[in-house]
């Protein structure tokens, strides 16, 4: 892209007008878009105002239509709900409604309409947008606006985002609001039982290791009473002590009758005697601060929606701004209102395999691992078809052991032997080896760290004994799972196979660590769990200086040379800067970022130049005050030396301060991402190396020795894909312990403009617009 192709997003709004509101139940993360709506609004050139409550702004205009400035959404990141409210709107479903509101749009000059809200809110503004010519035509022969006013506005670009922790809205795999509200569901599961709501019953179900889950798209068959009464007794004679039953909103059996979490408590104690409690969560799914995930999400699709109305035309159909993996992609809203609705009409007509396909890939893929895991019935005696073994290897991140009970309980219900590996590659060296049973992980989901133990030792010098008791507990494939060591261990393994034919088993790597390196992988288990340390960690120190300002904080981020977590840290918790190895930087950067001009501040508009705004948010004027600092981003330029810059250059005028967070970022509960992703990759791991162990079967015992019998498992883009080791060797750059490419680099120009950096916005990867029944079709994404 040319400089002049670059500059063009800069110059993209200047003459226009973009309007944002949010409408429906409120959804964490809403304020993150709005937040991105209005700075990238405003980075463009554009005018941008608020709509305040809703629909019901748009309709009374006056002071429910306001113009924002970059200052207006400071503070917003961390907030839950809506800063700008939402509210039902009666008036707006009618004609006369939408003409008043189309009126205050055209005095206004609005031409462009983001509205954030589910498929109600969104399928309004389709309505309103398709009748905008008509309501132009009306105003102007009654007089209320005039030819020329008519001509500028005549036509009206909506681009939908959809705010719902509902989840419930086809096209999309995940909604605003939906993440923040599985924190909130999964915090109250672990600390008793039970829950509601469809996608989140679904996934709160994986997620917490639930004994039943009852969602609407597909009721149980007649006889569920008996069914969950034996599957209660069953896992109360293998050793558990706590059953989790999770009821969604709106389920039902296969006639139509409503299921409730108080007719499931009338059953379990009157038949088994259990003691039983119901716990009936709520508006407090709506509550709280929002995650990590909806922050990024919001401040993404916010930046997508104003792209997305500023190159929009007459013939550009009303969009939604959704996400496909980690792709931002644009799909015509009503393709998707239409398929939301048919999936509706599908549950009226109990033609419920249908409506869960038309939930889309990510919903069924959800379906399938909760049903193997919770409800087939694991082999009384082992068949003995294959031994595998699984193993942690590198430093512990949340969700390894919700990968290790996914990957050992599919081991088992396939009717495979599988065994544990303590330690690593030092324990599968040692015989430190056990075998599992279906009781061994029970309740590993929610417990973060490494229950196996796990250590950073590489296999090579240890090939002779590993060998050896591969061969000694008959290990017919290996399931690693782990961080960049459990990557680099692959590839020895495969340069071992020359020499030690024991070494000839399948093997696959399931990417598990907080850094985030891993080849072959746009996502590492724990990395989100990290995330959100962070961002509650930022979110605490900027309450601490709430009564000073005057206050500048670097943070120090784990990561080694990868700057994920810097950056994503810095975009969720709205830093001014995040100062990364991949992105190299001198003293200069670091002077013109730490040496604002002092007058400035005699300003509450400050017209410094935007490179210092970290020390402006240290003023007040903005929210972000902080740098995000990656442990391992410059070998000179340390922790301890831009703080001494900052102190000597901020002498009377700021105060600094530094927080090293250190292994924090390791510990902890899982969050609900990462117990979920875990889930589904232990399972597809374990039903590839079923596959590749009986093709690998020659005459009498297993000889595995191609490039695709030793891969990684990863998420890339929209897909969890297998790829080769040796593959994957030349996209590595193993001094710095980074894939080459990193897709999270395109976002942090996102990031730069948020913090009014004057930069360029590459505009190249923006999304296209698509059609959502050939994204259904497509493999499935997490």
């Amino acid at each position: 892209m040319t400089h002049e192709e670059h500059h063009a997003a800069k110059t993209l709004g200047i003459g226009k007008a973009i309007a944002v509101l949010t409408s429906g139940g409120d959804a964490q993360g809403m304020n993150a878009a709005v937040r991105a709506v209005v700075r990238v609004g405003i980075f463009t050139g554009a005018r941008v105002f608020f709509v305040h409550e809703g629909y019901q702004g748009l309709v009374d205009g006056g002071d429910h239509i306001r113009e924002a400035t970059w200052e207006s959404v400071s503070m917003m990141l961390q907030l839950g709900g809506t800063v700008i409210g939402s509210a039902r709107c009666k008036d707006f479903r009618d004609r006369e409604g939408r003409l008043r509101a189309a009126l205050n749009l055209v005095k206004l000059g609005i031409t462009n309409l983001c509205v954030i809200g589910g498929d109600g809110s969104l399928t309004g503004a389709d309505t309103f947008r398709s009748e905008w010519s008509d309501l132009l035509s009306d105003l102007q022969k009654a007089g209320k606006i005039t030819a020329e006013e008519a001509t500028k506005s005549s036509y009206l670009n909506i681009v939908g985002l959809v705010g719902s922790i509902d989840n419930d809205f086809c096209g999309t795999d995940m909604t605003i609001g939906t993440d923040s509200a599985l924190h909130r569901i999964v915090e109250i599961v672990d600390a008793i039982t039970t829950t509601a709501q469809r996608y989140l019953a679904l996934v709160t179900s994986l997620s917490c290791g639930a004994d039943w889950v009852f969602i609407p798209e597909c009721p149980p068959d007649d006889d569920w009473e008996e069914h969950l009464c034996r599957r209660l007794t069953e896992t109360r004679t293998r050793g558990s002590r706590l059953n989790i039953i999770i009821v969604a909103e709106g389920a039902i059996d296969k006639n139509g009758k409503p299921i409730t979490s108080e007719d499931i408590k009338n059953l379990v104690v009157k038949r088994l005697g259990y003691d039983t409690r119901v716990t009936v969560l709520g508006h407090v799914q709506r509550g709280g601060t929002p995650s990590a995930f909806d922050r990024i999400l919001g401040s993404r699709m916010g930046v997508e929606a104003v792209m997305a109305l500023l190159e929009g035309t007459p013939d550009t159909p009303a969009c939604v701004v959704s996400l496909s993996g980690n792709q931002a992609v644009r799909l015509p809203l009503m393709e998707c209102v239409q398929v939301t609705k048919d999936v509706t009409k599908a549950m009226n007509e109990k033609r419920f395999d249908e409506a869960m396909k038309l939930r889309g890939r990510s919903f069924m893929n959800n379906w399938e691992v909760y049903k193997l895991l919770a409800h087939v019935r694991p082999p009384v005696s082992k068949s003995g078809l294959h031994t595998v073994a699984v193993m942690n290897v590198g430093a512990p991140a949340a969700g390894m052991n919700a990968a290790v009970r996914s990957t050992v309980r599919i081991g088992l219900i396939q009717g495979n032997r599988v065994l544990v590996v303590h330690d690593g590659f030092e324990g599968l060296a040692k015989g430190q080896i056990e075998e599992a049973g279906w009781s061994y992980v029970g309740g590993w989901t929610g417990q973060g760290g490494s229950k196996l133990g796990t250590k950073r030792t590489l296999p090579k010098k240890n090939f002779e004994q590993i060998s050896a008791n591969i061969t000694k507990f008959n290990i017919q494939g290996l399931v690693i799972i782990g961080g960049f060591e459990a990557y680099t261990g692959g590839l020895e393994l495969m340069e071992g196979r020359k020499q030690f034919d024991e070494l000839c088993i399948p093997f696959v790597v399931i990417p598990a660590t907080v850094s985030n390196n891993v080849p072959g992988s746009d996502f590492s288990i724990g990395a989100d769990t990290a995330l959100n340390t962070i961002c509650t960690t930022c979110d605490r120190i900027k309450q601490s200086a709430a009564g000073t300002k005057r206050r500048v904080f670097i943070i120090e981020t784990m990561g080694g040379y990868c700057g994920y977590l810097a950056t994503m840290a810095g975009l969720a918790a709205g830093a001014d800067a995040a100062y990364i190895f991949e992105e190299p930087f001198t003293i200069r950067d670091l002077q013109v970022d730490g040496h604002p001009d002092p007058a400035s501040y005699l300003s509450p508009a400050p017209a410094c130049p935007p490179a210092v705004l970290l020390v402006i948010g240290a003023m007040g004027f903005q929210e972000e005050d902080r740098a995000d600092w990656n442990e391992k981003c410059n070998e000179n330029y340390t922790t301890d030396f831009i703080f001494n810059l900052y102190s000597e250059e901020g002498k009377g005028i700021f105060d600094s301060r530094k927080n090293v967070l250190g292994h924090m970022q390791q510990g902890g509960s899982p969050t609900p991402f990462d117990r979920n992703f875990a889930t589904k990759m232990g399972a597809k791991a374990m039903n590839w190396m079923s596959g590749k162990i009986k093709e690998s079967y020659r005459n009498g015992r297993i000889f595995a020795n191609t490039p695709d019998s030793g891969c990684v498992l990863g998420m890339r883009k929209r897909a969890l894909v297998f790829q080769p080791v040796t593959e994957l060797k030349d996209q590595t750059d193993f001094e710095h312990r980074i894939p080459k490419e990193q897709w999270w680099l395109k976002l942090r120009p996102i990031l730069k403009i948020l913090a009014k950096y004057e930069i360029d916005l590459d505009t190249s990867d923006h999304a296209h617009l698509e059609h959502i029944s050939r994204k259904r079709s497509g493999e499935a994404a997490v």
